[in-house]
C-alpha cells in the first residue's frame, strides 16, 4: 500500500527555502516583472515551478504580505501592492552618547532589537546578503582597532538588519547612526585594548557563522551575548569611574 503525499511541513530546511522562495519574488516585484495590481501566479503554480511544498509557498506568501508587497484578495488571488511611500516611521533622536548612563541605555535598546535580527536574517537571509555580510565581517576585521573600525562595526550590523528583509530594522539602525558604535563618541575612555580586538572579532564571527548556517537560536545567542559583552565592559569603565 503507498503512502499518500501529505502537505505536511518539511522536517529540515523549510526555514531556508522560505527565505529562498520570498528573496525570488522579492526581486521579481522589486524589478517590476510582476507589477502593482499584478496576481501572482496560484499557490499550485509557485509550488510547481519553484519545487517547493505548499507550506513552503504560504509562509512565503506571508513574509511578503507581512512586509507591505502584497495582499490577498477574497476568492482572486494574492495580488501585488502599490509601492507605499517610504514614511518616516521614527522621529530623530536626540542622544547624549558623551556619558556611560547614555551608553548603556543604547545597549539596551540594542540588544532588544538586534537579537531579534540576527534570529530573522538567519532564516531569511539571501545568498546575496550572505556575501554582504561576510564582505563586512572581513572589513571589521581588517580595521581592528583603528579609527575606521567604528564605521565597519556598524556596517557589519546594518548587513545583518538588511538580511532581516524587514526594512524597520534598517531604518532604526540608521536613526541611531554613528551613536550605534559608541566607542568613538566616548573617546578614550572608551577605546577598546588590543588583546579585546580578537574577543570582539570572534563574537562577530560566531554571530555570523550562526546567520550563515541558517540557525536562527544560535545567531540570536551569539548577538546577545555580544551586545551583552559590550555593557558588561561599559559597566566595568563606569565603576572605575571613567
Amino acid at each position: 500500500m503507498t503512502a499518500e503525499k501529505s502537505d505536511n511541513p518539511a522536517p529540515r530546511g523549510k526555514e531556508s527555502l522560505v527565505a529562498q522562495l520570498c528573496a525570488s519574488l522579492r526581486a521579481l516585484i522589486e524589478s517590476g516583472q510582476y507589477k502593482p495590481g499584478d496576481r501572482l501566479p496560484s499557490e499550485a503554480q509557485l509550488t510547481r515551478d519553484h519545487g517547493v511544498s505548499r507550506t513552503v509557498v504560504r509562509e512565503a506568501v506571508a513574509t511578503l504580505r507581512a512586509d507591505g508587497l502584497v495582499q490577498p484578495r477574497q476568492g482572486a488571488g494574492i495580488f501585488v501592492t502599490e509601492p507605499a511611500e517610504d514614511p518616516a516611521p521614527f522621529s530623530p533622536l536626540e542622544l547624549d552618547m558623551t556619558s556611560l548612563p547614555a551608553v548603556m541605555e543604547l545597549l539596551e535598546l540594542r540588544t532588544a532589537i538586534e537579537v531579534e535580527a540576527a534570529g530573522l536574517a538567519a532564516m531569511r537571509r539571501s545568498p546575496s546578503q550572505e556575501a554582504q555580510i561576510l564582505d563586512r565581517l572581513r572589513e571589521v576585521k581588517a580595521a581592528g582597532g583603528t579609527d575606521g573600525s567604528a564605521e565597519a562595526d556598524l556596517a557589519l550590523h546594518r548587513a545583518i538588519a538588511e538580511a532581516t528583509n524587514n526594512p524597520r530594522f534598517c531604518q532604526m539602525l540608521t536613526l541611531l547612526g554613528a551613536a550605534a558604535i559608541p566607542r568613538r563618541s566616548l573617546g578614550k575612555a572608551a577605546e577598546v585594548p588590543a588583546d579585546y580586538i580578537g574577543k570582539i572579532n570572534a563574537e562577530h564571527e560566531a554571530i555570523v557563522n550562526a546567520i550563515l548556517d541558517g540557525d536562527e537560536e544560535a545567531a540570536r545567542t551569539a548577538m546577545r551575548s555580544h551586545l551583552k559583552g559590550s555593557l558588561r565592559r561599559y559597566r566595568a569603565l563606569q565603576r572605575q569611574g571613567a
